[in-house]
């Protein structure tokens, strides 16, 4: 079966070899059995997105000699999709509002856990707040973050696939599939919307990707947890499953990984001092 693929930076810097690696596995996998290959700008950042990175990422992708479907999907230009999604889990009352802050999540959070990004877990400060509680901070003018109520989700998830636990399908570097067991519970009561913008990038992804017919998603190894809470979200919503790679994550020697706020290894600054696209092959193990 012929593969849709797909690449989905942030254009919030320029792209280094790291981002060369993500780009190369998508199309390259798609070439190989006849698919597609996508490009999506994930700009619901509004604060970092910047109309030159955009630029930026469509000419690096071209010097190192991809092409992919036109359109470009554009995340800030379908917010209104993510909030229907949104709208969904509300009625499903799987969402609801909260006020707090970062520093009193992680006041109240208990120190010995963390989400899988290494997050305070959220303590559920307003986890069963009163309609009085919520009407007061509106009418205070604040806008809320929506939150998964995960104990909620878990027994929706629990009546639809009754005995049956929630996985994906991981396939490795040498093709071999391997069945992984989701474990979204690790992510406690994550935002679903955030304050700022009416979507998350755990909603926002999963949406696109079944909106753009995704059937093969590939990405560093550093988003394999994220699976967890897009699988949960992908059955709630009754969205397609598509499989995954999470392929190695370039780092430096003392295992930093590359970093677009210190471009490291930038594909521009390689370019300029004489690197070729084959050279950047090379330097990320796809010669």
């Amino acid at each position: 079966m012929s593969s849709i693929t797909r690449f989905a930076p942030s254009p919030n810097g320029l792209l280094h070899v790291g981002h060369a690696l993500s780009a190369i596995i998508a199309h390259d996998t798609a070439q190989l059995n006849g698919g597609r290959f996508l490009l999506r700008i994930e700009d619901i950042d509004l604060e970092r997105r910047r109309p030159e990175f955009v630029a930026a990422i469509f000419e690096d992708l071209r010097w190192l000699g991809l092409a992919w479907e036109e359109p470009v999907l554009v995340q800030s230009e379908h917010f209104n999709e993510y909030l229907a999604a949104a709208d969904k889990l509300i009625g499903m009352g799987l969402l609801y509002p909260c006020f707090a802050t970062r520093s009193e999540i992680a006041a109240a959070a208990d120190p010995e856990t963390a989400d899988p990004d290494g997050a305070p877990r959220y303590p559920g400060l307003w986890k069963g707040a009163s309609a009085e509680q919520i009407g007061e901070r509106m009418a205070a003018g604040d806008t809320p973050a929506l939150r998964l109520n995960m104990d909620a989700a878990l027994d929706v998830l629990r009546a639809k696939l009754g005995d049956k636990p929630l996985t994906f399908t991981e396939i490795g570097e040498d093709g071999t599939a391997q069945t992984i067991a989701a474990e979204p519970h690790r992510w406690g009561d994550a935002i679903i919307v955030r304050k700022d913008v009416p979507a998350s990038y755990h909603l926002s992804v999963v949406v696109d990707d079944a909106r753009q017919g995704v059937t093969h998603v590939t990405r560093g190894r550093d988003l394999f947890a994220a699976t967890d809470l897009q699988r949960l979200l992908q059955e709630l919503l009754d969205l397609p499953e598509p499989l995954y790679s999470h392929h190695r994550v370039i780092c430096w020697a003392d295992g930093r990984k590359l970093s677009k706020s210190n471009q490291d290894m930038g594909l521009r600054a390689l370019r300029d001092e004489g690197a070729t696209p084959a050279d950047i092959r090379k330097v990320i193990g796809l010669a």
